[in-house]
């Protein structure tokens, strides 16, 4: 069986009605269900992840597929759900759909979820006239998803407090999207779509007021820091006296969640401040293929 899965990251954690909307639009694909879904007030963000098969051409952008349907009613959804300019959170973020990311499970490889990507994408662009760019395997030079972020200012508060506030200043980008119109929309935004291997995400939180002096720990995690290989981090406020190291895995035979843990601990026991424990944002992969199994198991029997 050829499974894939797709994570929806979107800007929006705080208006439940935006979120049923968009759940709802997601139920319209029953064989596309949402596995797990994370929520974080303070950074206003929610995360879904959406499994189903894929369809038996790996190399064919245009063949049909559950999971692309599901994706691109939830994007529609949201964009009629939420306006950008009113949002607000300690989370950065380039839109109102701000990342999806497709990734193989059982059966599948990066190239085989690629090729959705990318027509999700195109969709995306063409179809709701919002300025779409491609990352990881979606794009023809393998561009990386930090490129494309710090390329697009994402990781700059444009507001007090570390927060992100409002859509974007400019309509102006100062990079060329792959898909849409070259400009992005103040209540929209754009959005961003990769292909990639599996990604686990984990944060750790320190109890800390020094925004400075955490941004030096995440750094110094990271492998762009000279930490740790195949590890990307940044340091997000996360309510009063917390900041979190925030870390992308991008490969955990390199560097897993207990690897993260243990040297996070570390530089902030250095620096004199505690570190709580971390966690993980989504289920593991086993497990996600272990849950949409058994509910597809379910379904079948209820029919």
């Amino acid at each position: 069986m050829v499974v894939g899965c797709c994570k929806v990251y979107i800007s929006e954690s705080r208006n439940k009605a935006a979120l049923e909307a968009i759940e709802r639009a997601a139920k319209l694909f029953p064989e596309a269900p949402i596995i797990n879904k994370f929520e974080d007030p303070t950074y206003n963000r929610v995360g879904y992840t959406l499994v189903s098969k894929l369809g038996p051409n790996p190399s064919s952008s245009s063949s049909p597929c559950t999971l692309k349907g599901a994706v691109l009613e939830m994007v529609k959804a949201a964009f009629a759900a939420i306006d950008l300019e009113k949002h607000r959170g300690t989370h950065p973020r380039l839109g109102v759909v701000d990342h999806i990311c497709f990734h193989p499970l059982s059966g599948a490889s990066v190239d085989h979820v690629a090729g959705t990507a990318k027509s999700l994408a195109a969709d995306v662009g063409s179809s709701l006239q919002v300025a779409t760019f491609l990352y990881g395997a979606a794009h023809s030079e393998g561009r990386t998803l930090d490129s494309i972020r710090r390329g697009l200012g994402y990781f700059k508060p444009n507001s007090d407090d570390n927060q992100w506030i409002g859509g974007p200043h400019s309509e102006t980008l100062e990079l060329n999207p792959d898909e849409g119109p070259p400009r992005a929309l103040q209540k929209k935004g754009v959005v961003v779509v990769g292909a990639t291997p599996w990604v686990d995400n984990y944060n750790v939180p320190i109890f800390s007021n020094d925004m400075d002096l955490v941004r030096r720990i995440a750094k110094k995690v990271s492998a762009r820091g000279g930490g740790l290989p195949s590890v990307q981090s940044m340091a997000l406020a996360h309510g009063k006296g917390i900041i979190e190291v925030a870390c992308n895995l991008l490969d955990t035979t390199k560097a897993g969640g207990i690897e993260v843990q243990r040297e996070v601990e570390r530089l902030a026991k250095q620096e004199g401040m505690e570190a709580g424990e971390g966690y993980f944002t989504d289920l593991s992969r086993a497990k996600i293929i272990e849950t949409y199994l058994q509910m597809m198991t379910a379904r079948n029997s209820s029919q």
